[in-house]
């Protein structure tokens, strides 16, 4: 069955512009425009829409999507698998939620007790989750399961108030260091101040400390573009001032 973009876009209950769109990014390109000029769409751009959709609703960017789809690895059958265990996730994120919400309810009506520590595992599951969707794959090759498990595991212990007392060091730390790269200096006070709060925040997350895995984590901020725009969001430049500074830092620049 073919489709114009207006049957297709009511279909997949996305607006023809959008189609319009992805044809002009040559994301989602018609099998063939007709001889009044309309875009045809077969059934081989409808299950390419499909898998486009599938990552737009786990938040990729549509320039990641391209970059997939348009690999020569990409296999469709194991992107569906793919997508199915990312939304079994979700779906055991959401249950946890429901779950914490429905306690919250009982508590609040008298009927049942709960800690402080119950109150928020909805959402310390929920920060875990979404960590593992964007750094997950890279994060595991680096260090290994064991550790980034204990480092989950690690987030999923914590208190209200170290929770707390984690944001707050890391709040400290973006003020600091974006106060050390006005100076120019990531080896000058300011700088190394930036590295300390940064190793202090670590260990809110990490099991143990070494200077290697500081040092390589800081060279991931620059290499991994996603970390870069995280670092660099304010003021470019940024990440690398503070690779810079944890090299230093650690002893390991060369």
């Amino acid at each position: 069955m073919e489709y114009t973009v207006q049957k297709l876009g009511k279909l997949a209950g996305i607006s023809a512009r959008t189609l319009r769109y992805y044809d002009e990014i040559d994301l989602l390109k018609p099998a063939r425009i007709n001889s009044s000029g309309y875009r045809i769409y077969g059934q081989t751009e409808v299950d390419l829409l499909q898998q486009i959709l599938f990552y737009r609703e786990l938040g990729l960017s549509l320039e990641t999507i391209k970059e997939i789809i348009a690999s020569p690895a990409f296999d469709s059958a194991k992107a569906l698998t793919e997508h199915r265990e990312q939304l079994l996730d979700r779906r055991k994120q959401l249950d946890l939620l429901i779950k914490n919400v429905e306690k919250t309810i009982a508590v609040k009506e008298g009927r049942t007790t709960m800690s402080n520590k119950e109150k928020f595992e909805g959402f310390k599951k929920k920060m875990i989750d979404e960590n593992e969707e964007k750094y997950g794959k890279e994060i595991r090759e680096k260090y290994g399961d064991e550790t980034v498990d204990q480092s989950n595991q690690k987030v999923m212990n914590m208190t209200e108030s170290e929770h707390e007392e984690a944001n707050k060091l890391e709040e400290e730390l973006q003020q600091t260091l974006a106060d050390a790269f006005k100076t120019g200096e990531p080896g000058g006070v300011l700088g190394q101040k930036a590295a300390e709060l940064h190793k202090k925040w670590l260990m809110n997350y990490w099991k143990s400390y070494s200077k290697e895995a500081h040092a390589g984590l800081a060279q991931m901020y620059v290499d991994d573009e996603r970390f870069t725009a995280y670092y660099d969001k304010e003021q470019p430049g940024t990440a690398a001032f503070l690779r810079d500074a944890i090299l230093i830092y650690t002893g390991m620049k060369k």
